[in-house]
């Protein structure tokens, strides 16, 4: 049984060693110009440019996921597929074909793949397909900007559930990390994300029954950190 678990040991070694000897492709792939993508109603759609940063042709493929809160088809993407040659850029386009206005900020997902060409080697290679995953962001043609959003979010505390509402008509995004103080203590949200007219909550341990305020750190409309935002808690008697 020793002899054994040696030999396969050493079998798997030789194939590591084998495929590094050969070249290991490196980690290169199609990069978003932005970490973000915003398609305003008014405008009807968006675009953005995806440049293929392998040093070999690939396909770009493209689409749009939904969240598991909203499975609505609201937006179709063009091209699905595109042979980006390499260093060059594809522009990737997303049609609004909601049927009717949007009442509020809406969230999807959109990622991009690049399918690397295979190359001609005496040895053997291995082609690594890395995948981008963006928010895209659907934006009302009545809904004024608002750069700070989650300044609308009102905190909750009744017995050991700590809650958030969004009761705007924005999508906030945050890291899931919130710091109640005065404990410095943390808890952690469900996801990063708070649809309009959504409530999370988070269970908590009855030492931090007496918090006061929560630290949060959010991000932008454009995918930017900004400093961390102190809000007050609204506690409610049971």
């Amino acid at each position: 049984m020793v002899a054994f678990s040696r030999l396969k040991t050493a079998l798997l070694l030789s194939v590591f060693i084998n495929l590094v000897w050969c070249g290991l492709a490196s980690a290169d792939g199609m990069e978003p110009e932005t970490t973000v993508i915003v398609l305003n109603e008014a405008d009807g759609e968006a675009s953005i440019n995806v440049k293929n940063t392998d040093p070999t042709p690939a396909l770009l493929h493209s689409a749009i996921e939904n969240i598991p809160e909203d499975g609505e088809t609201l937006v179709v993407i063009t091209p699905p597929v595109a042979r980006v040659d390499a260093g060059e850029r594809q522009m990737v386009r997303f049609l609004l074909i909601a049927e009717e206005p949007l009442k509020t900020q809406r969230l999807k997902r959109v990622t991009f793949e690049g399918i690397p060409q295979a190359r001609p080697s005496s040895g053997a290679t291995i082609g690594i397909s890395l995948r981008q995953n963006l928010p895209l962001i659907l934006h009302p043609k009545d809904l004024p900007q608002h750069n700070t959003p989650w300044e609308l979010l009102t905190w909750h505390l009744q017995g050991t559930t700590l809650s958030v509402r969004n009761d705007s008509a924005y999508v906030v995004r945050l890291a899931d990390e919130v710091v109640l103080s005065p404990q410095k203590q943390k808890v952690y949200l469900p996801r990063t994300y708070i649809l309009p007219g959504e409530a999370l909550s988070v269970p908590m341990s009855a030492a931090s029954m007496r918090a006061t305020s929560v630290s949060i750190s959010p991000a932008t409309v454009y995918g930017f950190t900004v400093e961390k935002y102190d809000a007050q808690i609204v506690a409610h008697k049971p």
